[in-house]
């Protein structure tokens, strides 16, 4: 049983440990393991870009298999004032920039396609440092995701990706942490 900032911690210190190789094998797994989700009816999937720098999963396995089966990608841009996220469908004309954090995000301009509201999403992929087997995560502590995903519409399958294994128990939860319905790892596929 752990804390948040124990948890964060934690995660960071295993994830500086792996190698680029590792990443994407470990990436891969975890994109094998998705396909056998009971997610594929669904259209519109909200996907996160990796920061390489805090080497999370690598999506882009993830963002192959939505386009090989036509669904609709959401990705967003993040502004750091009002901790609200701003969804835009992913087309080839998308172009991405890395934030000042290092997150990869979608530029405003003319060839940016149509702003998607948070209750159109039907499935969010959803980044992490740590979870428990009971599906609560520890993000990185802004609180980005809990905001958005309480926007989303009640039954949004929400799915987090995860090199490692959960944690017995995040002992600092409270009532605005969003639980996951699935959390994906490399070797399982957990389900809440």
């Amino acid at each position: 049983m752990k804390n948040k900032k124990e948890l964060r911690l934690k995660s960071k210190t295993l994830r500086n440990a792996l190698s680029e190789n590792e990443i994407e094998e470990m990436s891969l797994a975890v994109a094998n393991k998705i396909l056998t989700l009971p997610i594929w009816e669904k259209t519109y999937f909200h996907i996160f870009l990796p920061i390489t720098e805090q080497k999370e999963v690598n999506t882009e396995f993830i963002l192959h298999l939505l386009s090989g089966k036509d669904k609709e990608i959401i990705v967003s841009k993040a502004d750091f004032e009002t901790r609200k996220m701003t969804h835009f469908l992913l087309t080839d004309n998308t172009r991405i920039k890395k934030n000042a954090y290092n997150i990869p995000e979608p530029i405003d301009g003319p060839d940016a396609s149509g702003e998607v509201p948070s209750h159109k999403i039907d499935v969010v992929f959803v980044p992490l440092l740590a979870f428990d087997k009971k599906g609560h995560r520890v993000g990185y502590g802004k609180g980005f995701y809990d905001k958005f995903l309480s926007e989303c519409k009640p039954d949004v399958i929400k799915i987090g990706l995860s090199f490692f294994d959960p944690e017995e128990l995040i002992t600092d939860v409270f009532e605005g942490d969003v639980k996951l319905d699935y959390c994906v790892t490399p070797n399982e596929v957990h389900s809440f």
